[in-house]
């Protein structure tokens, strides 16, 4: 999906061999970090891509971490800050009735029980949530709204705003995204950045 511009015009983009469309070279604030954020977001679909529950539960070296965990994970990231944070709302499901106490990785560790089809219907419904709240966000404020503070705080650091959660979040996928590298190459040997 193609962010748009606050006027609402849609920024002009190219399509790289894998789907992805580059973030723009000379945009506004907002422009460039929705498009660099939407850039790492199908990075990671495409690195997800194709794959049934075993490539998804791979691992490689030493590391339990698996590309089926990624996308849980990144969709718990995307809930926390986006819905939770920074919108204020309750924690939706299944994050709501997880037990973090007893397993604080629980979104990589119950990833390998879960289908790749509700992994990926997951991750995309957090992205569509965390668009909307975003787009409601840039709707009401203008690229102002990047000032916005987040509604509910953690208890470990002060406020922060929607200027940082989304670079953030940029670099939450960047990190990722080189995870994914390794362990989809380790999957098939596919490549690529």
């Amino acid at each position: 999906m193609t962010p748009a511009t606050p006027s609402g015009t849609l920024p002009r983009m190219t399509i790289d061999a894998q789907g992805r469309q580059d973030p723009p070279l000379q945009a506004g604030e907002v422009e460039t970090l929705l498009g660099f954020l939407e850039f790492h977001r199908a990075t990671l679909a495409w690195k997800t891509a194709d794959l049934d529950a075993v490539g998804l539960s791979a691992t490689t070296a030493a590391s339990g971490l698996t590309l089926g965990g990624l996308l849980k994970h990144l969709a718990c990231v995307e809930e926390n800050w986006f819905s939770y944070r920074f919108a204020g709302r309750p924690p939706a499901e299944p994050w709501a009735s997880a037990d973090w106490e007893a397993d604080p990785d629980w979104e990589l560790t119950s990833a390998a029980s879960d289908t790749p089809e509700e992994l990926r219907a997951l991750w995309s419904a957090s992205i569509d949530a965390s668009r909307a709240i975003v787009a409601e966000a840039l709707a009401d404020g203008g690229p102002q709204a990047l000032d916005t503070l987040e509604r509910r705080k953690s208890a470990d650091d002060g406020a922060v705003n929607l200027r940082w959660i989304l670079v953030h979040m940029i670099e939450e996928y960047s990190r990722h995204n080189g995870h994914a590298d390794l362990l989809r190459e380790a999957v098939d040997g596919l490549r690529g950045e």
